[in-house]
Parts: C-alpha cells; structure tokens; sequence
C-alpha cells in the first residue's frame, strides 16, 4: 500500500480535499461576475493562491508516495492533478486573458472529485473495462453522422441553399437530428427531406441505445464484482 493511502485518502483527508475543489469552482465562477469589487477579486485572487498551494503539495506527495511514478505523472488522475494546477503557474509567465483556454482548464479541478468517490470511481472502472466497445460505438456514430449529413445535403440542398450550403453545414442538423435534440433552427421543408429525417430519427433511437446499453452492462458487472469482493467469505 502506497504512502498516500495512508494519509491523503483517509476519510478526513479526501473529504477536506472534496471540498477544497468545490470551493475553488465556486471561487472561479464569482470571478466571472462583472460587479465585484476589487477588495473582493483580491480576496479570490489570495484563496486561488492558497487552493494552489495545497493541490500542488498533493501532486508532489503522491508523486513521491506512488510506487511507479512514471505511471502516475501519465495516469489520468496524474494527469487530471497537473492540469489543474498548471493555469496558475503559466499565469506567472504568460496573460491568460488572452488564452481563455489555459483558465478553463481550472474546471478541470472537478474531475478530481471522482479520487474521492465510490461512485465516480465504478464509472470510471466501467468506461475502461468497455472501452473498446464504446470506441467501435462511436466510429458507428460518426459514419451516421455523416451519411445522415450526406443524405440531407442531398435533399435540401436545393430547396435551402443558405442553410444546406455544403455537407459541412448539414453536419450541424444531422448532430441534432441524431442527438434528438432538434433545435428547430434548420430543418427540411422537401417532401424527400421530411421521409429521409423521419428514417435518420428512427434509426438514430438504435444508435445511440447500443453505447448506452454496453455501459450500463459495464457499470452492473463491476458493481457485482465490487460486492462479491466485499461480501463475507464462506468458511
């Protein structure tokens, strides 16, 4: 058992940690509002400083503590603890003003939470035992993204050349159409585009049911798994 094990993630530890990350959350987005006072921003500005400090600590102690450091620093959590602490330090050197991105990237801190979840940790474990199914669900998705972009393009074209411009533009109605979201922003007004959206809706309920299935299917065997392990054992 790592060193870590010991200390950062008792019970008291990762609960204080826990809510360390969602204070600084709530902390990035007050800082978004445009009426605060700069006795206020400075007061964020001194808990973004300490928040920091204290995750930067907890990067180079479990760095230190894992056993194989290498397979942390390129772990997810490895990876997840780094960017969440690299905004601060680059603001030292570079205008992040300019690079909204690099502040974004302070959201990255929520990701943390799952070190410190039971739940989140079974999600976590259930993504990566299906993996590859899921990357072959998504290849599926792509191919009827586009072919359902393809077929529209086909149809509207003519009839909505502003809107239906090029395969490209009709991407953005297929992502709608397929997603059931439908904004209502574009849609077809030709008989054959009207035939051809009814079949892309019906085909897409299947579509996007198969990565949700595997899953779910994922996430129940690891939680059988789990408390198979934590049952009494027989004698």
């Amino acid at each position: 058992m790592s060193k870590s094990s010991n200390f950062l993630d008792k019970p008291i530890a990762a609960g204080a940690l826990a809510l360390l990350i969602l204070a600084s959350v709530v902390a990035f987005s007050l800082e978004t509002l445009p009426s605060l006072s700069s006795r206020v921003r400075e007061t964020l500005a001194l808990f973004e400083v300490f928040v920091v400090v204290v995750f930067t600590a907890e990067y180079m102690y479990r760095l230190y503590a894992a056993p194989k450091r290498l397979r942390f620093v390129f772990g997810f959590y490895g990876i997840v603890d780094l960017l969440a602490i690299l905004p601060f330090y680059l603001g030292l050197v570079v205008d992040l003003r300019s690079i909204r991105l690099l502040r974004v990237l302070r959201m990255v801190r929520l990701l943390k939470l799952a070190r410190y979840n039971a739940a989140l940790l079974r999600l976590a474990t259930a993504l990566r035992a299906s993996k590859d199914e899921l990357l072959v669900s998504m290849v599926i998705l792509a191919i009827a993204l586009y072919l359902a972009a393809f077929g529209i393009y086909h149809f509207e074209h003519d009839a909505q050349p502003d809107k239906f411009s090029s395969i490209f533009d009709a991407l953005w109605w297929a992502v709608a159409t397929v997603s059931t979201v439908g904004y209502g922003d574009v849609y077809p007004v030709t008989v054959g585009g009207r035939v051809f959206t009814f079949f892309v809706l019906v085909i897409s309920l299947g579509i996007i049911a198969i990565p949700t299935s595997i899953f779910a299917t994922a996430l129940l065997a690891v939680r059988k798994h789990q408390a198979g392990n934590s049952g009494p054992s027989e004698t």
